[in-house]
């Protein structure tokens, strides 16, 4: 644009002098007023061209300001353009009207909503949409100024699904925050730690658009809270209601959770089976822990009526609270006593015990918040699983934790806890006699401590005989006389022990690479044969 404006100049300038010197007589006819004319002809010229100049530059400089508008409206409309791209794939992806059209009652309650239409869809980051599922699992996460739980949560949650549960349910994790790097981070840190679980739909992960939450400034503040927990609260409110209304269409029943919970073994059978038993179709809520909303099952169906009424008192009270309150207005007579509006209440609410999740969590969402909140229902977890395992001298290269060795948890009186290892690090079981071995099972890990598993580890054992040369299956022997016939896998290594190696002098586990997590072996069985 200035090289335009500059030729645009040179062509004033030069059609100026070329006029200028036609319209200057001859210099033998100058007389003393004509120069002095002259002169200031040149004078007012120069002045011409000295405003033009400046005018020059100020329209470059306003078609560069506009150029740089324009620069900007193009990049908003491709934003928006791809926002609306995705606000659409939803759109179609989503099975049900209450997806496709969000209530009108929402904009009243949340009149905020008014301005984004696409606000009650949710970013999904991870995730394959799965769908038809009997249970589905809601867990909100936020940024915690301390320490997180998220990880160890859905380790606890995962650690003894079976295949077919897996595949009869969804781990929603709603990232309640509108930070992108913190929600990408975080979206990308589940993906990496549960690849395996994300690509098969297990777990999905999404977070809400940035107009989600209203201006959180005017909230009146009650109950004695300070602003900051009453918006606290509020937020939470909102947390909840966001992740109900995605769960709508994904299964049968919902359970919500938190972030910082862990989960009793067993647990999703133990809520099927709860559930079945069920002979009334009157509750409302199944309880499988006492605290706050953890651990509370729905119905699906019922989801709609609990959101329209928690957000209508979003702001007034905590979740739990306006649960008490929801089951209060459906069964509780005004011309009653409390003790009969309980009695009623119980048939909405019903307590599973024991409690199948606790609270582990210490640092609060909220900020400066310690809670020590224990479920006393949950009671003590089941660590280790005691075998009579056949009279054996124990050697290994790791460093026990503590009273945690291998020779207790060989014996059967507690579980084998050791420091991280290091790729060479290895367990030898050696018989004091030769024995018949049917099969084996080494479990890592246990409830409070899914992480610590065994994972790139070989299973191998040494055949009495050396004349045993190979066993078929392209299982031969190393150099040192072993056979490997398994590998842990999720933590667990189980199998038989071929019968063409007969009688067996020794157990080896070698660790294939070094882990940063400790090693806790919760069971061990070798299963002696006849």
């Amino acid at each position: 644009m200035r090289c335009r404006h500059g030729s645009v100049l040179v062509v004033l300038i030069v059609a100026v002098t070329v006029t200028t010197f036609f319209w200057v007589p001859s210099p033998h006819r100058f007389r003393e007023n004509e120069v002095d004319d002259l002169a200031y002809q040149f004078l007012r010229l120069h002045e011409r061209l000295q405003a033009m100049e400046k005018e020059s530059l100020k329209s470059s400089r306003n078609l560069g300001n506009l150029l740089r508008d324009l620069r900007f409206a193009v990049s908003l409309k491709r934003n928006i353009s791809i926002n609306l791209t995705d606000f659409s794939r939803w759109k179609e992806i989503s099975n049900t009207a209450q997806h496709k059209n969000p209530p009108t009652i929402l904009n009243v309650l949340l009149p905020h909503l008014k301005r984004h239409e696409s606000s009650l869809y949710p970013n999904v980051l991870v995730g394959q949409q799965r769908s038809g599922v009997s249970l589905v699992f809601g867990i909100p996460t936020v940024k915690r100024e301390k320490e997180s739980y998220l990880m160890e949560t859905l380790k606890s949650l995962l650690f003894e699904l079976t295949k077919e549960e897996k595949d009869d349910c969804v781990i929603v994790v709603f990232i309640a925050e509108v930070d992108v790097m913190y929600v990408t981070g975080l979206a990308h840190d589940i993906k990496n730690a549960f690849p395996q679980d994300v690509e098969a739909g297990l777990i999905e992960v999404v977070s809400p658009s940035f107009g989600y939450y209203p201006n959180f400034t005017n909230l009146r503040e009650t109950f004695g809270d300070t602003k900051e927990r009453v918006k606290w609260r509020t937020k939470q409110n909102l947390d909840y209601s966001f992740l109900m209304l995605y769960a709508q269409n994904k299964g049968t029943f919902y359970v919500q959770l938190e972030d910082d919970i862990v989960a009793r073994s067993g647990y999703y059978q133990s809520m099927k089976s709860f559930v079945l038993q069920q002979t009334s179709a009157d509750w409302m809520v199944l309880e499988f822990s006492q605290l706050g909303f953890i651990g509370k099952l729905f119905r699906i169906s019922d989801l709609p009526l609990i959101v329209e009424f928690i957000l209508m008192f979003h702001k007034d009270k905590p979740i739990d609270w306006l649960l008490e309150h929801i089951l209060w207005v459906k069964v509780c007579n005004p011309e009653k006593d409390a003790k009969h509006c309980e009695r009623q209440k119980e048939s909405l609410r019903i307590r599973y015990k024991p409690s199948l999740f606790q609270h582990v969590g210490t640092h609060s969402s909220l900020a400066g918040k310690i809670q020590n909140l224990k479920d006393k229902d949950f009671g003590k977890q089941v660590l280790y699983i005691g075998h009579p395992n056949p009279p054996a001298t124990i050697k290994t290269t790791l460093k026990a934790y503590q009273k945690y060795t291998f020779e207790r948890a060989y014996n059967g009186e507690d579980y084998f806890w050791a420091f991280s290892p290091e790729q060479g690090d290895s367990i030898m079981i050696v018989f004091n006699e030769p024995l018949i071995v049917e099969s084996y099972i080494f479990r890592s890990g246990n409830i409070e401590h899914p992480s610590d598993r065994l994972l790139d580890t070989i299973v191998e054992v040494l055949p009495e005989s050396n004349a045993i040369i190979s066993i078929g299956n392209g299982i031969k022997k190393t150099e040192d006389g072993y056979f490997r016939i398994g590998t842990f896998e999720n933590g667990i290594a189980e199998g038989k022990v071929p019968a063409a190696l007969m009688k067996i002098s020794a157990f080896r586990l070698t660790i294939q690479s070094k882990s940063t997590y400790w090693v806790l072996l919760s069971e061990i069985f070798i299963k002696q044969g006849s």
